[in-house]
């Protein structure tokens, strides 16, 4: 047995592969199937924190005034922090949706079609 012939011990095997096909290749999958909803949600966030300071029309007035300030400046500063916690929440809708779909890579389980996964096909 040549070292060509032994597996190369950096590499791992891939969980949820079929016997023999073990070694990660370029098409393994590094997820799993995605679902829509949590993507959908946070695009609606983040577009909601892009568009509405975007739309002069609604802010354009003097009154009522805060503490000396127009409503015109008040209002663009209050999206300041709600524009960042629909950041953080949209952050965080895909990123535990990511993980999800990794684990279920590394598991191998069902995709949407209800077909094993294995470690050489993508979803």
């Amino acid at each position: 047995m040549s070292h060509q012939d032994r597996p190369d011990p950096k590499q791992r095997r891939v969980q949820g592969a079929p016997p023999g096909a073990g070694l990660p290749t370029r098409n393994t999958a590094t997820r799993g199937p995605a679902r829509r909803g949590r993507y959908v949600v946070a695009g609606i966030l983040l577009s909601a924190a892009i568009l509405f300071p975007l739309m002069p029309q609604t802010y354009s007035f003097n009154a009522p005034a805060l503490g000396g300030l127009p409503f015109f400046y008040w209002y663009q500063l209050l999206w300041v922090p709600i524009s960042a916690a629909l950041s953080g929440v949209a952050y965080w809708l895909v990123n535990t949706e990511d993980r999800r779909r990794r684990a279920a890579a590394r598991a191998g389980v069902a995709d949407l079609d209800g077909d094993e996964m294995d470690g050489d096909e993508r979803p």
